[in-house]
């Protein structure tokens, strides 16, 4: 890279930088965290433990953003120094470490930017998953454990911390469903992308005549949900049902029927968990799983109302395929919303999705 065209990326650092200084407030996010921190300090701070989890989460995301900026804001002065003691005198190691490091600081701004982006109410809360296989039964199921795969490894690599809250294994091989809980900030924000259907084409390992096959997987995308949140829930609506564990590769088997299942009658919604041992705690799991399933439903009614209003005709169910994971005859993953594609199928199935996910949130916001 020529001096000349480190000049230019320099002054457009600059620019996303002083637009970020605006539009972060931090006047107005550095006394929160002081307020905060006076918060944690007082005598009766742990009395309610739902409350004090909620003031910790805003103030370590605070403090996150606000580091991060100040961060990003010294490397780049480095960056500037660097600069011009290369301008005054040139020097080939230190001309390669400059284009190096002005690289990396430009990957963790498109990053920063995109953190930015995730604004809308309950992006930054935990999320729940969801994966149902279509029709094609063991193909198809195993489609969804090759699903259930990539997003664990996509979670880890996030440092998001992944629960299973419900697991119901195949006849032959991958799953008839799984709930997923992917805990971390802004879990929500991201996830949100991969709401859809995912669609799989490959010679199948499991037809002895080698033919092609496609299957189809549903991926369902919730915001957990805290107590803040007004759902009503009536007790004679709901039917609840008990029954034993069964997880995968014999994990959270118990000899008791700790598992639970709910059923809320008047819109037919379903959900299970049987993560914890305690079958009160699985009922009190599954109660926020409703109450998160019950919220989406809410939003999708009045999203499709307006859609209505606006005369647009929007494909439901398995007519709305986001994403293509093609195998055979060539190998090419491409999401339908966005254009957005990419040849290193392998990489993607070990959780290399971030890609798909920046260009949908983006355009959402374009």
């Amino acid at each position: 890279m020529e001096l000349a065209d480190i000049r230019n990326e320099l002054e457009k650092t600059a620019k996303k930088l002083a637009g970020f200084r605006g539009s972060l407030d931090l006047e107005n996010k550095e006394a929160r965290i002081a307020e905060l921190d006076d918060v944690m300090l007082q005598p009766d701070f742990w009395d309610d433990q739902n409350k004090a989890q909620a003031v910790i989460s805003e103030s370590n995301a605070l403090k996150d953003q606000v580091h991060v900026f100040h961060d990003m804001n010294e490397a780049y002065e480095n960056l500037e120094i660097s600069y011009e003691l290369i301008k005054e005198e040139p020097d080939a190691e230190l001309h390669a470490e400059l284009e190096t490091e002005l690289t990396a600081l430009t990957e963790r701004l498109e990053q920063f930017e995109l953190e930015l982006l995730l604004s809308e109410p309950y992006d930054k809360n935990n999320a729940i998953l969801e994966l149902h296989p279509g029709a094609g039964g063991t193909e198809s199921q195993d489609w969804g454990s090759m699903l259930l795969r990539m997003y664990t490894r996509w979670a880890e690599k996030q440092g998001f911390k992944v629960e299973t809250l419900d697991y119901l294994p195949g006849d032959e091989a991958g799953i008839k469903s799984v709930t997923l809980a992917i805990k971390g900030h802004n879990a929500y924000g991201y996830l949100k992308a991969e709401k859809g259907v995912h669609r799989l084409v490959r010679i199948s390992p499991f037809d002895a005549s080698g033919r092609r096959h496609t299957s189809f997987v549903s991926c369902d995308i919730m915001p957990e949900l805290n107590e803040e949140i007004e759902i009503e829930i009536r007790s004679e609506d709901l039917k609840i049902d008990t029954y034993r564990s069964t997880g995968a590769g014999g994990q959270h088997i118990n000899t008791t029927d700790s598992a639970v299942r709910i059923t809320h009658l008047p819109s037919g919604v379903v959900v299970a968990c049987q993560n914890e041992r305690s079958q009160i705690k699985n009922r009190e799991a599954a109660m926020k799983m409703l109450k998160a399933k019950l919220y989406q439903k809410k939003i999708e009614e009045q999203e499709q109302q307006l859609a209505e209003i606006r005369g647009e005709q929007k494909e439901i169910g398995w007519g709305s395929q986001i994403r293509s994971y093609v195998f055979h005859p060539y190998s090419m993953v491409k999401d339908h919303r966005t254009g957005t594609e990419s040849g290193n199928v392998q990489a993607v199935m070990d959780g290399d999705i971030g890609q798909f996910i920046d260009a949908y949130l983006r355009s959402r916001l374009s």
